[in-house]
């Protein structure tokens, strides 16, 4: 076997070896447990739509920290959506079957 050759086959190893143990299962909570109260303001201009948020879950389930990916168009749905999930208790999520902070997205639809 020559230099060559043993260069390559480590090069393949490493690329297997990497994918099949990569394995992220982002945090989840259960949505029935959670609801965000509607804003009365919005509730008064009939506002309403879906807004896209991704959090960072801590190992202990907890909001480390949200942000907005695609908003309502309406900011007090999108603060409210983004408070109630924050108190959420989550589960954690896991890395190489490992409890660990990961991010997790939720869309939350807010209607009349």
């Amino acid at each position: 076997m020559n230099k060559r050759t043993s260069i390559i086959a480590a090069l393949s190893f490493a690329a297997v070896s990497s994918t099949s143990f990569a394995a992220e299962v982002p945090a989840s909570f259960d949505a029935k447990n959670c609801k965000a109260e509607y804003p009365k303001t919005s509730l008064m201009n009939e506002e309403q739509g879906a807004v896209t948020m991704a959090f960072l879950v801590s190992a202990d389930g907890k909001v480390v920290e949200s942000k907005i990916e695609k908003s309502s168009g309406f900011k007090n749905l999108d603060k409210a959506a983004v408070k109630a999930i924050s108190a959420c208790k989550f589960k954690p999520g896991t890395k190489d079957g490992a409890v660990a902070q990961t991010w997790t997205k939720v869309d939350y639809v807010w209607s009349l």
